[in-house]
């Protein structure tokens, strides 16, 4: 039966990507299923039953990366965060003030549907 090695659905398109090198790199065979039409398949990297003694390769080449990626993408988070440059509810509020008050009238206003029925206005 085949093993699932890592699923491609939400995963952004340079990682898919590296993915695939790291493991055409290692020589570890795969192959891989698309979402499909309505993208209700799974959109994966499988690995064959024949080359079952590679998945622990595979796998630890995968978590290593993951790894790596997760600590550069900290890294810049950190350095956008020295720089000024990450957006803040504070600033988004400043730069559009009237988007937000909107989102806030609607929440409000299902919020209240929501819990109306359930509440005894006297």
């Amino acid at each position: 039966m085949p093993i699932l090695l890592f699923r491609l659905n939400g995963v952004p398109d340079d990682e898919a990507d590296e993915v695939r090198a790291l493991l055409d790199a290692h020589r570890v065979e795969y192959y891989e299923t698309q979402a499909g039409r309505w993208g209700i398949s799974v959109a994966a990297l499988w690995l064959r039953d024949d080359h079952a003694g590679d998945e622990e390769t595979a796998r630890r080449l995968i978590d290593d990366y993951q790894q790596e990626r997760a600590r550069n993408a900290r890294a810049d988070y950190a350095a956008q965060q020295q720089e000024g440059r990450v957006e803040t509810l504070a600033g988004r509020f400043r730069r559009e003030p009237l988007r937000l008050l909107a989102y806030a009238a609607v929440i409000l206003v299902i919020l209240y549907f929501t819990v109306a029925p359930f509440l005894h206005w006297r």
